[in-house]
């Protein structure tokens, strides 16, 4: 069975027209013969959005009982029953009711796609996963309902409904999304126009994003490599030299004048591994690149300009930005060049070259080390001057052999002589091989004339092949030791790579398995104070620097007390105590200095986002408690307003008995407000650390009849199993009962009608612990975290009657007097919350009953 499509109508925010035009393309496939039905769609009782299902067939929705409230779902089976050829499925991120076969909306929509049904269905920006973050920092309102990008990218169509902010601002004021009673707010606070600009601008961004994937899709299937200019993207070219940080600047500027361009570094590496450029210059190449929202690559080939080009029109690029050739002159008259050659090939890809101050001044040829160690050098110079002569006089012993028998022999001793000691020791025994040749074995002997032609060419032939002989046994004595070295490198970088990955302190990990991968004795980084990059020559004082991180022994404090200093940046030098490093070393080491650079920055973020946090959380506080102060608190002040105008009036005359309803709704009015107002204080000392704690000894007996009577008849029918034996509780009096009191109410909302809570007490090992205990719906277990954080109401769908800091609130307050508050499951069905409070110590009287 083939499966269905999937359409999404992507808008930025409520109230852009996307379930309109999701209805109107329904209508005109239901026009065109196709059996299309409505499996749910939201009208949210706006009458255009309601006119236009028109005649359309509405599947019946399934009603759901949750909280002793009744909900409805769409009836999946019943859409899956009826099998139309469309179906029109409202709000693809919307968490369905406990008791529904799925989660998630976007579930049930999978498995109608499965069964072969086309859907038609609703999303909004802020509901994608992966710009939740996002859309919470601009709007300050945290989606919680979310389905995953890879469902929204997946479908085969995604149409963006779009809508100027201040349409959709006009469209609200006329009362086209929301009621009027909620316009006010919906326009001062989420439909802000800063906020759907930016929410129109994800919009749109994410939707160019999902087009160049199929852009990408179809230019893959259909072969094309040609470059299309549909987005700016710049590639620059790394070498891996100094002039690679002028490149990447001058590509990002080229970025930067096309709005959403890509920028993309890449290194061209050869394939034989084993000459390449320097990792330490592209290591911070690659640290510039990333800061500056660019992505590094790495390729390997033999062929540079090829390579670089397949992979510029891999990516689609428009653009390639390229350093001026660092070769001289002379180099020219062989060879184009990588540049030139580019140039050349480039097609529809514009090419810039950059100068920079390296270009034209040749190519510096790095410090090349011996192939071999001193001493097989030694030994072959000593097989050269003693071998050889040695060799010339066992021949004139041997039997007359011919001339071409003796250069043989002299061959095999001069490739012998490269085995032993590599290329300078066989060139001199090859040279002193020739002559001695000439002198004892070619005629006329003892001299150095050579008679005959066909001598001359033989012992040419000999040196020609001896030094040639000579050449390749160096060089590949040389690959195999450079290709041990780079081997050695790998694996030091990627154990210090992995050290560093699964450490929780990747600096210090990064420089502990540098100290001992050189066998150092201690390694420390350095920065340079900050006055001291206005001062010339302030750099080389001592007192100029300051250790920022160090492993081992006696860590050098400037970079003059050790022996290796290798600098990182302006401002940063790693130092090496314990021995000086070989030259060789220092590349190797360098790398590792622009990891830690990384490391450090990293370090002084999450550092940085530490001390931010708690800031955020308390201001996020502060706008809740705003947002609480100007919402919750409007029901009590007009229910005690309105009892005392009625009161106060003179045009109706009210009996005993109605004025004291008025006195007692007021009086009721007034114990919430205080109620609210004492919580939403408490709440803000308590995340300013400024809340006041004075621990006494407390009897229970006293301390829960006290908080049952605060909340007045409703908690008269409460239960409560109070041992008299029960040891007093340390904690502070006014507190204890504010926590006695939120649990009791929270346990009373949520108890069924007949089947009131119930409050115990019991001791265990130096503590007292308070059971209040309801025979509710309860919470499900991965979930009882959530009901203490402030601001949430888990599972209640009534917002009129606070604002839900009670648990929050009373956790809190426990966990200032030395106590905790955790949730189990009651038996049989609930929720039991555990007030956990230190025991006092038998020589403290409890405290009484307060007057």
């Amino acid at each position: 069975m083939p499966r269905g499509e999937l359409r999404i109508y992507l808008g930025a925010a409520p109230g852009v027209g996307k379930t309109y035009a999701m209805l109107e393309e329904a209508q005109r496939r239901a026009e065109r013969g196709t059996d299309v039905v409505v499996g749910l769609v939201e009208t949210h009782r706006r009458p255009h959005t309601a006119a236009m299902i028109g005649d359309l067939e509405i599947v019946p929705r399934r009603t759901l009982h949750y909280r002793s409230a009744e909900f409805t779902e769409m009836d999946l089976d019943a859409v899956l029953a009826r099998r139309p050829e469309v179906a029109v499925v409202d709000e693809l991120a919307h968490t369905n009711v406990p008791g529904s076969r799925h989660d998630k909306r976007w579930q049930d929509i999978q498995e109608l796609l499965d069964a072969g049904i086309t859907v038609l269905t609703t999303v909004n920006i802020q509901h994608l996963e992966s710009l939740n973050d996002v859309v919470a920092q601009i709007t300050g309102t945290t989606q919680r309902e979310t389905v995953p990008d890879a469902v929204v990218r997946a479908a085969e169509q995604v149409e963006l409904v779009d809508m100027t902010p201040e349409a959709l601002r006009r469209r609200m004021a006329h009362g086209n999304i929301y009621r009027p009673d909620k316009i006010d707010a919906a326009l001062g606070n989420y439909f802000r126009v800063g906020n759907l600009t930016a929410l129109r601008e994800l919009a749109l961004l994410w939707l160019a994003d999902k087009v160049d994937e199929q852009l990408d899709a179809y230019r893959a299937a259909q072969g094309i490599s040609a470059t299309w200019e549909a987005r700016e993207r710049v590639v620059v070219a790394l070498t891996g030299g100094p002039e690679g940080e002028t490149l990447i600047r001058r590509a990002a500027r080229i970025a930067a004048r096309s709005k959403g361009a890509d920028l993309l570094a890449v290194h061209v590496a050869r394939s034989d591994g084993l000459a390449g450029a320097d990792p330490a210059h592209l290591a911070r190449q690659r640290v510039l690149v990333e800061s500056l929202d660019g992505t590094y690559h790495q390729v390997l080939g033999t062929d540079v300009p090829a390579a670089l080009l397949d992979f510029a029109r891999g990516v689609n690029a428009t653009q390639l930005v390229l350093g001026a050739s660092r070769r001289g002159r002379f180099a020219h008259l062989f060879s184009r060049g990588v540049g030139v050659t580019t140039t050349a090939l480039s097609g529809t890809i514009d090419v810039h070259l950059v100068t920079h101050p390296e270009a034209g001044r040749g190519r510096r040829a790095p410090a090349v080390p011996a192939a071999l160690s001193r001493r097989r050098r030694l030994l072959g110079f000593t097989l050269a001057g003693l071998g050889v002569p040695a060799l010339t006089a066992a021949l004139n012993v041997l039997p007359d052999l011919t001339l071409t028998n003796d250069i043989l022999i002299f061959l095999a001793a001069v490739v012998g002589v490269a085995l032993v000691g590599g290329l300078w020791p066989a060139l001199v025994a090859a040279l002193g091989g020739s002559l001695l040749l000439n002198w004892f074995f070619a005629p006329p002997y003892y001299t150095l004339t050579i008679a005959e032609t066909d001598n001359l060419l033989a012992l040419g032939v000999f040196v020609g092949v001896a030094v040639a002989v000579s050449g390749v046994v160096d060089v590949a004595a040389r690959r195999t030791r450079e290709a041990a070295r780079a081997s050695a490198d790998a694996q030091t970088l990627a154990t210090v790579a992995g050290s560093v990955l699964r450490g929780q302190r990747p600096l210090p990990a990064l420089l502990d398995r540098l100290r001992e991968t050189f066998a150092l004795r201690a390694v420390s980084v350095l920065e340079l104070a900050t006055d001291a990059e206005k001062r010339p020559g302030r750099a080389r004082e001592d007192t100029a620097w300051r250790v920022v991180a160090s492993v081992g022994e006696s860590p050098a404090g400037s970079p003059s007390a050790g022996e290796t200093a290798v600098p990182v940046d302006d401002r940063l030098t790693i130092v090496l105590s314990g021995r000086r490093l070989e030259a060789v070393d220092r590349r190797i080491v360098e790398a590792f200095a622009a990891q830690a650079a990384v490391a450090l920055r990293q370090q002084r973020l999450a550092e940085q986002a530490a001390a931010a946090r708690p800031l955020a959380e308390a201001d996020r506080m502060r706008t809740a408690l705003l947002a609480a102060v100007s919402h919750d608190l409007r029901t009590p002040l007009a229910s005690a307003k309105a009892a005392v105008s009625s009161l106060r009036s003179h045009d109706v005359d009210f009996d005993p008995d109605d004025q004291a309803e008025l006195l007692a709704t007021a009086d009721e009015s007034l114990d919430r407000l205080s109620r609210l107002v004492a919580n939403l204080l408490d709440m803000s000392r308590l995340q300013a650390g400024a809340l006041g704690v004075h621990p006494v000894p407390i009897g229970l007996e006293d301390a829960v009849p006290r908080a049952l009577d605060e909340l007045g008849p409703p908690a008269a029918d409460v239960r409560t199993d109070i041992p008299a034996d029960l040891p007093a509780a340390t904690a502070d009096p006014g507190l204890l009962e504010r926590v006695l009191v939120n649990l009791a109410a929270n346990a009373l909302r949520h108890s069924p009608p007949g089947h009131p809570p119930t409050i115990t007490a019991s001791a265990h090992t130096g503590q007292v612990e308070v059971r209040v205990i309801d025979s509710g719906p309860g919470i499900p277990e991965d979930q009882w975290e959530h009901v203490f954080l402030p601001f949430q109401r888990l599972g209640d769908r009534d917002n009129t009657t606070g604002v839900g800091l009670g648990l929050a609130l009373s956790r809190g307050l426990a966990e200032a007097m030395g106590g905790s508050i955790t949730p189990e499951t009651t038996p049989g069905g609930g929720l039991t919350m555990v007030l956990r409070l230190p025991a006092a110590t038998p020589t403290d009287p409890p405290e009484g009953p307060q007057e």
